[in-house]
């Protein structure tokens, strides 16, 4: 389907993206807190997400011990809205579910 980016269709990753879209970059940790996964887990998105170009790492010391620290790239932001539009598209025609 058109539009729609097999590398941002795991559920995990579409929400590292998502997460990545609202800040300049995340500490590992608190993504991995926010995503809910274990390190490695972690680690294997996104390393998929950084081969396709959408995500960038960085090491950084803090606090006496070596960061990773992850941010979206204009590549993955573009695929994220891309990705988001399709998704849009194929539920469009849904009734609003009644809060």
């Amino acid at each position: 389907m058109h539009g729609i980016d097999m590398a941002l269709h795991a559920p995990a990753r579409l929400q590292i993206a998502a997460l990545l879209a609202k800040v300049s970059e995340m500490e590992f940790a608190k993504l991995r807190e926010l995503v809910q996964v274990s390190d490695s887990v972690l680690s294997k998105h996104l390393a998929a997400l950084v081969d396709e170009g959408y995500v960038d790492l960085r090491k950084a010391p803090l606090g006496g011990r070596q960061r990773t620290w992850a941010s979206l790239t204009r590549a993955g932001r573009r695929a994220l809205d891309a990705h988001v539009a399709a998704l849009r598209a194929i539920v469009a025609h849904l009734p609003v579910a009644a809060e």
